[in-house]
């Protein structure tokens, strides 16, 4: 008798599926060599947050004694097994993928050297690389009595090293570790061999192994092994009794280089007593991983991007279209008066948004501007333009989410260079985090004020918006300025529950609204009327709106789902979820944009948003989900939202036993972000 599934995917199994297919990215031999590498980078990077994030909390679940079943049926001791035995199934395909890759970059004269296998010439240069550059900022940390073990950093790259003295004989070897500098490239190109043009590189941790004994005088290092450990990176605030919070995530940042360890990675055949040593120093024993292969292929990312001469390796240069409605003019606020602007990235350019800033800093007729931060490039004209209107005398208020997640130093950074400028800079809500995309524009006009307002899916980053899909709204709509000027006053002030004319805001009454809206067009089915949902999101696994959607499906309303990562939801379960069909898209560009689509009895309509469905999204963030009332961009986001669906290339179905397969071929390939490239394909498609 087999077991009956569960009506739910777990959330963190769900998330390794999601990885595996950015690996099948890797392993697919139609895209290009170097983009291949790139996306073996893209899956370490992945695995590190997830390991030091989820893995992480349950690992806290288990200290902490705690057995509960979730919503999918798992207690926490069930799930760690079977994470870790599904992540390291997945990493061990990781370097497989890496060997052939290499194999493959070696064909186009690109190697990565063994140093046993270099010149006589090779080997001269690396020695004084190694004794001018590297040698320097080395630093042995032996490991005895007097010693302890030191701080082991998290995602940093350490070698660990057994010794004997001298002409003595030791019952058991001394043991040391030496960090591999992060401040030196990971890899090290060497000379062109006579008459060779092909790259040849070594590893950085290869040169250190090389002459290590240079390290240890009087003393013969016999086994050298790599190793890295991942920590936990979670900060655990507390925002109540925090008199400011921007000094409380500082100290909690320093805190988390002391994290609990979660994951250990170690090199395939490191001698039994170093790998002892270390799961006793770190107490780690579960959560081993033994890699065949250099650790850390993140390292892959730098090097696909810096080669060059390689384009033949690479997509295709793609360079975004200004948009076309902004073109003819220099004033865009006249355009945005006239009629909303729909802007698609990375097709279209981000610098689009810039410049509506710093036309507002400079134009003396805008006296406000608001706006939200989640996550800022490393060099944002945005926070330039803020900074400009602020010393040209402009109220200006930024709210800056300091608690996002691994960006929480540059967001401080950011936060002080504001207030320096003059700006209002407010952190939010306590224990909220601010995730809405929204700037605000108050204008004087013929003796009124116009409010100009841009919402938008991704964030506020010049440089993720050439890599992720995201649409940003320009309007100037009267009802959507009221909500905006209500939403920044919520946010930085003290301001009683406002009934949105427009806008739904987590966490106080966006998912009710979605609610809402689904039984409406649960009540057009049962009457008979058009009723479909396509919704278009990076993640679904909120058990309520799971279980709403299963309601709509038993109710016969058509679902299309186009969910890049995690998804909770088990589609086409006979009586559940029938008529819930669900898709992946991973490709060259990150699919980051949130859509909602209701057809509500031929009366369609069309929302854009900041927020996932998950619990986090819907309940304990400041979320916004704003409508499309113009029925041209409609139509054209309805239009996106079918070309995602008609993908034959790059989407994957997720079936109902919780496996992704890729969508049947019809006669006609059809990839979606290609076809997308073309910008008439979707803005004059209507």
């Amino acid at each position: 008798m087999t077991k009956q599934l569960s009506h739910y995917v777990n959330r963190d199994l769900s998330w390794i599926e999601f990885n595996r297919r950015v690996l099948e990215e890797a392993q697919d031999i139609n895209n290009p060599l170097l983009e291949r590498a790139k996306f073996l980078a893209i899956v370490s990077s992945n695995l590190d947050e997830f390991m030091s994030v989820r893995v992480a909390g349950i690992q806290d679940q288990l200290r902490a004694g705690y057995s509960k079943t979730d919503f999918t049926g798992y207690t926490p001791a069930v799930l760690w097994k079977r994470l870790i035995k599904r992540a390291n199934q997945m990493v061990s395909d990781q370097y497989r993928t890496y060997r052939e890759i290499m194999r493959s970059l070696a064909k186009e004269g690109i190697t990565l050297r063994s140093v046993e296998d270099l010149s006589a010439a090779q080997l001269k240069v690396i020695s004084d690389y190694f004794h001018e550059i590297v040698f320097p900022v080395l630093t042995p940390m032996a490991v005895d009595q007097s010693r302890p073990f030191p701080l082991v950093h998290t995602k940093e790259l350490y070698l660990s090293v057994l010794l004997k003295q001298d002409g003595e004989v030791e019952e058991e070897p001394l043991f040391a570790i030496v960090q591999v500098p992060s401040i030196l490239p990971r890899l090290f190109q060497l000379p062109s061999r006579a008459g060779s043009k092909k790259l040849e590189f070594v590893l950085l941790e290869d040169i250190i192994q090389q002459f290590i004994h240079i390290l240890f005088n009087g003393y013969t290092p016999f086994a050298v092994h790599p190793f890295r450990l991942i920590r936990n990176a979670d900060l655990l605030l507390n925002e109540d009794e925090a008199e400011d919070l921007l000094e409380e995530i500082e100290k909690e940042l320093r805190k988390r280089r002391w994290g609990i360890p979660v994951r250990l990675e170690v090199e395939k055949g490191i001698h039994p007593y170093a790998l002892q040593m270390l799961q006793e120093e770190l107490e780690i024993q579960d959560n081993l991983f033994l890699a065949d292969g250099p650790i850390d292929l993140t390292f892959f990312m730098k090097f696909a991007n810096s080669l060059p001469g390689y384009e033949h390796l690479r997509f295709e240069r793609m360079e975004p279209q200004y948009p076309q409605e902004f073109q003819e003019t220099d004033d865009m606020f006249e355009v945005i008066r006239e009629r909303d602007v729909l802007v698609y990235h990375p097709y279209e350019s981000f610098e689009a948004v810039n410049d509506f800033v710093m036309q507002a800093a400079y134009d003396p007729d805008v006296l406000a501007i608001k706006m939200t931060l989640y996550r800022v490039s490393g060099h944002s004209a945005l926070v330039q333009a803020l900074a400009m209107a602020a010393e040209a005398g402009k109220q200006v208020t930024v709210v800056v989410e300091l608690k996002a997640r691994f960006d929480e130093e540059r967001n401080i950074a950011w936060a002080r260079q504001l207030e320096k400028a003059g700006c209002h800079v407010v952190y939010g809500l306590v224990g909220l985090k601010t995730h809405a995309k929204i700037l605000l524009v108050v204008r004087r006009e013929q003796g009124t004020l116009r409010r100009y307002v841009h919402v938008g899916t991704g964030n506020y980053n010049d440089s993720t918006a050439t890599l992720y899909t995201d649409i940003g709204l320009f309007t100037a709509h009267p009802v959507i300025g009221e909500d905006a000027s209500a939403l920044f006053n919520e946010v930085t002030g003290y301001s009683s529950p406002y009934e949105w004319k427009a806008f739904g805001v987590a966490p106080t009454d966006l998912k009710e609204k979605l609610f809402r809206l689904i039984d409406r067009e649960i009540s057009h089915a049962l009457e008979g009327r058009p009723a479909y949902i396509i919704a278009k999101m990076n993640s679904l696994s909120h058990q309520a709106m799971v279980d709403k959607l299963y309601e709509a499906s038993q109710a016969g309303v058509k679902i299309d789902l186009i969910v890049r990562g995690v998804c909770c939801l088990r589609p086409g379960v006979p009586g559940v979820s029938d008529n819930i069909r669900i898709i992946s898209i991973v490709d060259r560009f990150l699919e980051h944009a949130r859509i909602m689509y209701f057809a509500n009895g031929g009366d369609d309509e069309v929302y854009l948003s900041s927020a996932d469905w998950m619990t986090r999204n819907l309940t304990r963030r400041i979320e916004l989900m704003c409508p499309v009332f113009d029925q041209t961009l409609r139509q054209i986001l309805i239009n996106m939202l079918r070309l995602n669906l008609n993908d034959n290339v790059k989407a994957r179905q997720l079936l109902p036993t919780g496996v992704y397969t890729h969508v049947e071929s019809g006669s006609e390939p059809h990839r979606s972000q290609f076809e997308a490239q073309v910008i008439h394909n979707w803005k004059s498609s209507v």
